[in-house]
């Protein structure tokens, strides 16, 4: 019917027409030529002023970002001698003995030229000063192995991009008392400089990886081994992981740790790879830089390479990659047992997806999700931008899950008390558990970079920390007016240590069975 219509209709417009003089026919040839002169004159205009507002736009946004503070040494120093997948080595001990050679390298293109600091300055690049690494005790930007007498297990520890090992190091010094024998691994990129991270590859770290783990399974042989995998270090630990299950030459593990995992990013990362290009088409240095900061940070790099987020994001699409296709085909039952530990709220990664890309597609098989909840308490509540925690509530719900959940939240809205609530895999019961834990006043959540760190951490933690050799940051807050200071307010006030770290590092033991879990007392729901 509607065929005909329109045929119907086209007819009569004909009849129409024939039915004109021919000076209206001209007339309404005229104007149809007018209207479809100034549509093509509009569409060539819109998209010329398109076009010139996209390169105002793409002038501005140059501008802004090369209008940013000079690049130094430590932005431009190249380090020839650091390890890549395709260097000649077969071994930890000759990643080691190379280590040395680049940190040699380190002081001769950096330190050398940056000269000693006398006056406390707070450049870790300038010997003396309050940021000098060498002020500790330990230099943890470097690889580490603590050894007991008689090792039980053998734990690997990754820190995360631009980070260091001293992330790790706190959780290495209580396994290792608790017996483990620990190699806490320096990733090719980091330690350094912060233009390590201009070309370093997400393969390039693997590939260490794939050096340490068999070093360890050798030097431990018939002990159990685990991996314990910080942020960026918790991708590559699954990457290692993942592998196993596809190549039996690689060492199996016996379980993973996984801490603020990098399991998927936001996609706004993609875009660091076309600034990164247009820095390069038009020669401009700064522009393959996400920031340029001072370097206060004895074991962080403050300036951030793009490069080091298009490796997140590279690695990210290749982890997911893998466990879909190996879900798809049965393999992933063969997964070892994984513990994850994940603040509700997360600046870094997308906390939701360690569920929906990683937990939800695991058999059961001896997995663990813990997540600490925001602080509910009514005082804080009424200050947050609604609830960033709502994708908690379906979690909550799940029936049947293949893990055991630990959700960590306020007894009630009147309390800082933390109650533990559990469910185990399958169709196993609920329980509510008093934790003992409570939390401090001032904080409304945990972060990202918090985890790792106790209260205690002389560099990062609370303001009864351990007496710091050097510069102190954990509790850092500089008042005065804004746009003052070349480091943001924000990254001062963000949270650097972990309230509950010790809750945290008792259920680690507990998973490698290096201690005894702790004694709660629990009501079923």
């Amino acid at each position: 019917m509607t065929f005909v219509g329109d045929k119907c209709f086209s007819i009569r417009r004909c009849i129409l027409w024939c039915t004109m003089g021919r000076h209206q026919q001209e007339e309404i040839g005229v104007i149809l030529k007018l209207i479809m002169g100034s549509t093509r004159h509009f569409l060539r205009a819109l998209g010329y002023g398109s076009f010139g507002a996209l390169i105002v736009l793409l002038t501005i946004f140059v501008y802004t970002l090369y209008n940013r503070p000079e690049l130094q040494v430590w932005h431009e120093a190249e380090l020839s001698e650091e390890f890549t997948a395709q260097s000649d080595l077969q071994t930890m001990e000759e990643y080691l003995e190379l280590e040395n050679v680049v940190f040699q390298q380190l002081d001769q293109l950096v330190f050398r030229r940056t000269g000693v600091d006398y006056g406390g300055g707070i450049n870790r690049f300038q010997k003396g000063s309050l940021s000098d690494p060498e002020r500790w005790p330990r230099n943890w930007n470097r690889s580490f192995e603590l050894i007991p007498k008689q090792p039980t297990a053998a734990v690997l520890l990754i820190h995360g991009m631009s980070d260091s090992p001293y992330s790790m190091r706190s959780i290495a010094e209580q396994l290792h008392q608790s017996g483990a024998r620990v190699l806490g691994l320096r990733l090719p990129g980091h330690g350094t400089a912060p233009s390590g991270l201009l070309d370093a590859r997400w393969e390039d770290m693997a590939a260490a990886v794939r050096l340490a783990v068999p070093y360890l399974a050798r030097e431990v042989a018939g002990r159990p081994l685990f991996i314990v995998g910080y942020s960026h270090g918790a991708a590559l630990t699954l990457t290692y992981a993942l592998e196993t299950l596809e190549d039996e030459s690689l060492p199996r593990v016996d379980g993973l740790v996984l801490l603020s995992p990098e399991i998927a990013i936001s996609k706004l990362a993609a875009f660091a790879i076309w600034q990164a290009r247009l820095g390069r088409l038009l020669g401009l240095e700064k522009l393959a830089w996400n920031s340029i900061m001072p370097e206060y940070d004895p074991f962080k790099h403050g300036s951030f390479a793009l490069n080091a987020a298009i490796q997140a994001y590279r690695i990210t699409g290749h982890v997911n990659a893998r466990i879909s296709a190996l879900a798809d085909s049965g393999s992933l039952a063969g997964m070892p047992p994984v513990l994850a530990f994940q603040s509700a709220v997360d600046a870094t990664v997308l906390a939701p997806a360690l569920v929906t890309g990683l937990f939800n597609r695991l058999q059961v098989g001896g997995h663990e999700l813990v997540i600490f909840d925001i602080n509910r308490y009514t005082n804080i509540e009424d200050l947050l931008k609604g609830d960033p925690t709502s994708w908690l509530d379906g979690l909550r719900e799940r029936q049947n899950t293949p893990f055991s959940l630990s959700l960590l939240a306020n007894t009630n809205e009147w309390s800082q008390d933390l109650n533990i609530h559990q469910s185990g895999p399958g169709n196993r019961g609920r329980q509510t558990c008093v934790s003992g834990l409570r939390w401090p006043g001032g904080l409304f959540s945990l972060s990202h970079v918090a985890l790792p760190f106790p209260a205690d951490d002389p560099l990062y933690g609370n303001r009864g920390a351990s007496s710091s050799p050097g510069i102190y940051l954990g509790m850092l807050a500089l008042r005065g007016e804004h746009n003052v200071l070349r480091v943001s307010p924000a990254e001062m006030l963000r949270l650097r240590w972990n309230p509950f770290h010790r809750y945290m590092v008792s259920r680690i033991g507990a998973f490698m069975h290096l201690s005894q879990p702790a004694d709660l007392r629990c009501t079923k729901q």
